[in-house]
């Protein structure tokens, strides 16, 4: 049986007595005693030591020694532990040695082959040292690594990386960690002198310099940027990075981040000065003339939260030019969108006041035919009537484009939409809904929009839209293939009166296609300008299986059209036919080792794939292999530029072995030929980009060395091969 005990503190002198026989005027503060366990416990008069072997446990307020073998020396108060020690003081700290020296207080002096297990992370080991009574530690010949010492079986394990010194001190107040005489090795191999270095044992940020980075480009040569982050307060940083060319000057940004009590924000620039090759649409004779100008991109993103229901967001970007980001590999985005937007958000409505811009950095495009919107006014509001039941909700909205180089229109609507859902007796659900709108619409410089279909009659026009329709559903359930399986057909009545689309300007439903996702629509067109008007039938079915670890989800519709009269919609989009083609979706899930999603679109006549989109994944987070694959095949005309033909695969993978390591790819091929686009080159295959790389990981280390190649020349933003390394330490700087 263990014997309990405790050690107890008062005026000066130490000693031992039963709790429940001590007077009252006698007893120790709770904070000062000591109190421990062990199997057995010896008393020697003469040299007034008490001894305690065997599973022994001090404990003082939050401070915990279990160890061996424990001796107390009554008359200097001094306490020596021995065997498997493990001592935790009051800032959580665990430190493991086989023989320690205590005071009376549970405080560490000299140690010997200890190691060190700080609250936050980290580790220290050392030969020996000293502990001071406030927590400060002087280590000689010691080790500091961010990572553990024991694998997930508890057997010991050699640190990826660890810094070796000379002597190491540990300030517990600052939580800080100083080295003389500092090596950094990664796997045991010496790699780089840090003379002077210092850093926080719990990971907080604090300013300094951080993990370089290398790259070599086909652009700018090799490459090397630093970044010294800048701790200007708990709630706000800057970082300023150098890079440093052998094939071009060097380069500057930085990163300003700030929380407020309101929200966050932070904004980010780049500069420059290099050759720069015009690709703009503007002029197209000098497009090889190379210019040697200052260039940079500008980057800034917010959200203020004003009360419960009101916010202020924004988001801004722009470039010089349309190849800075390429070529220094900041970005692939073709377009810079850049917004600001207040909301008001509630249980039943939503406002916005917003503007947006775009930066083309397409090759050949007119910055004058982007357009600016601005003010984008949005409200709704949902109300529930209290004579017919449903949901009837209200919006306004409005809108104003400008063009620099080209037309101009400003819209202005005001929407009602009722709908009222119920299941009958027999369980089929089913919605009415019933829809009234007015649009006011004006522009100007209509001409400079070259396609007829978009431009819509100048000045300002009017129109009134009505809309009826019925949706059933049938959900019919019962068990199959040793699961359980929802087939669930599905029909929809619309009607629309005639509506004078024509004569409106097409802004924002150009992009139009039957897909899966709009077949019940009430409005096949995206966006507001265009509406698919007449009378229609839409039927489909949904089929889902459910099987343990499986589960199964297909679509399948058409559309026919009641009304005889001409559609509005081009040839190639599915819609242009009083009957529409089939369109359809299957997913496939099985646990998270497989994931299949096949979206398609067959021509009603012939039953070929006008619409073929790919997405799968085989494995898991650590060794997969994705591919997307994607054909358009809609026979569409050149003149529809948003709706062209392309085919295209990707795909990427990844394989780990040896626990930590892995290699990984990526690619991404156009498969265009000229029969669906003649505006391309190739005929059949054209590779874009791929990459290629290994990497390790583990709890404290990551390492990638990354190989890409791109085969596309844009500017100065040159095709050919990059190579970057990257590497981060735990507890030393991360990127």
């Amino acid at each position: 049986m263990a014997a309990l005990g405790a050690l107890a503190l008062a005026s000066g002198a130490a000693h031992a007595q039963s709790a429940d026989r001590a007077p009252p005027h006698q007893e120790a503060d709770a904070s000062r005693e000591i109190r421990f366990q062990a199997d057995r416990v010896t008393y020697a008069s003469d040299a007034e030591t008490v001894t305690a072997t065997g599973n022994v446990v001090l404990n003082r307020a939050e401070q915990t020694v279990r160890a061996d073998v424990v001796t107390w020396n009554r008359k200097t108060g001094l306490i020596e532990a021995s065997g498997n020690i493990r001592f935790v003081d009051e800032a959580g700290n665990v430190l493991y040695t086989d023989k320690v020296e205590l005071t009376d207080e549970l405080k560490a002096g000299a140690i010997e082959d200890m190691l060190l297990v700080l609250r936050q992370g980290g580790r220290l080991a050392a030969r020996s040292g000293t502990r001071a009574a406030n927590g400060d530690m002087v280590l000689h010949d010691a080790a500091y690594s961010g990572c553990a010492v024991e694998d997930e079986d508890g057997c010991p394990k050699r640190p990826s990386w660890e810094v070796t010194a000379v002597a190491v001190t540990y300030d517990a107040k600052d939580q800080r960690v100083r080295y003389k005489g500092a090596l950094l090795r990664v796997f045991g191999l010496p790699i780089l002198p840090l003379p002077g270095l210092s850093h926080t044992s719990d990971f907080r940020a604090e300013s300094g310099l951080l993990i370089p980075d290398f790259r070599f480009s086909a652009a700018n040569g090799a490459e090397i940027s630093d970044t010294y982050y800048w701790r200007l307060a708990n709630n706000k940083d800057l970082a300023l990075t150098g890079y440093i060319f052998t094939g071009a000057l060097p380069m500057i940004s930085g990163r300003y981040r700030q929380l407020t009590d309101h929200g966050a924000f932070q904004a980010s620039a780049y500069l420059t000065r290099s050759a720069r090759i015009n690709v703009g649409g503007g002029n197209v004779t000098d497009a090889n003339a190379q210019q040697q100008v200052f260039r940079g991109y500008f980057e800034a993103n917010g959200r203020l939260q004003l009360s419960e229901n009101w916010s202020l967001t924004g988001y801004g970007r722009y470039a010089s030019d349309r190849t800075f980001l390429r070529r220094y590999d900041i970005s692939r985005d073709d377009r810079l969108r850049s917004t600001i937007n207040l909301e008001r958000i509630d249980a039943n409505s939503y406002f916005s006041l917003a503007g947006w811009a775009v930066q083309t950095l397409r090759s050949g495009d007119r910055q004058g035919l982007v357009p600016i919107a601005i003010p984008a006014l949005e409200y709704r509001r949902r109300i529930v009537p209290p004579a017919v039941g449903g949901t009837l909700e209200l919006q306004l909205n409005s809108l104003a484009l400008t063009r620099s180089g080209g037309q101009d229109t400003q819209r202005a609507f005001a929407k009602a939409q009722w709908d009222l859902r119920t299941i009958t007796s027999l369980g089929q659900e089913i919605t009415f809904t019933a829809l009234v709108r007015g649009d006011a619409y004006h522009s100007q410089q209509n001409e400079l929009t070259s396609n007829l279909f978009y431009r819509g009659i100048p000045g300002w026009q009017g129109r009134a839209i009505a809309t009826a329709a019925v949706d059933i559903k049938w959900p019919l359930i019962g068990a199959a293939f040793g699961g359980t399986q929802v087939f669930t057909p599905r029909v929809q009545f619309v009607a629309i009166p005639h509506i004078r689309n024509f004569a409106i300007p097409n802004e924002d439903s150009r992009s139009v296609e039957l897909e899966d996702s709009n077949l019940f629509s009430l409005n096949r067109f995206p966006g507001y300008d265009r509406i698919e008007d007449g009378m229609r039938v839409t039927y489909g079915a949904d089929w889902q299986l459910t099987r343990p670890g499986w589960r199964i989800m297909s679509t399948i519709g058409q559309s026919y059209r009641l009304s005889t009269q001409q559609t509005l919609l081009p040839d190639g989009t599915g819609l242009s036919s009083r009957t529409s083609d089939i369109v359809g979706r299957t997913d496939l899930r099985f646990r998270d080792i497989v994931q299949f999603t096949h979206r398609y679109r067959l021509d009603k006549d012939s039953l070929k794939l006008r619409r073929n989109e790919i997405d799968a994944t085989i494995g898991n987070h650590r060794t997969y292999a994705e591919i997307g694959y994607l054909r358009l095949n809609r026979d569409i005309p050149a003149t529809f530029e948003d709706l062209r033909d392309r085919e295209e695969v990707r795909f990427s993978g990844r394989i780990a072995f040896a626990r930590r390591w892995s290699v990984f790819g990526s690619g991404v091929a156009n498969l265009t030929g000229k029969v669906d686009d003649p505006t391309k080159t190739t005929d059949g295959f054209q590779m874009l980009r791929h990459r290629l790389g290994f990497a390790y990981a583990d709890d404290c280390l990551d390492i990638a060395l990354t190989w890409r190649r791109d085969y596309i020349t844009t500017g100065d933003a040159t095709r050919g091969n990059t190579i970057q390394f990257n590497i981060s330490f735990k507890g030393l700087g991360v990127r």
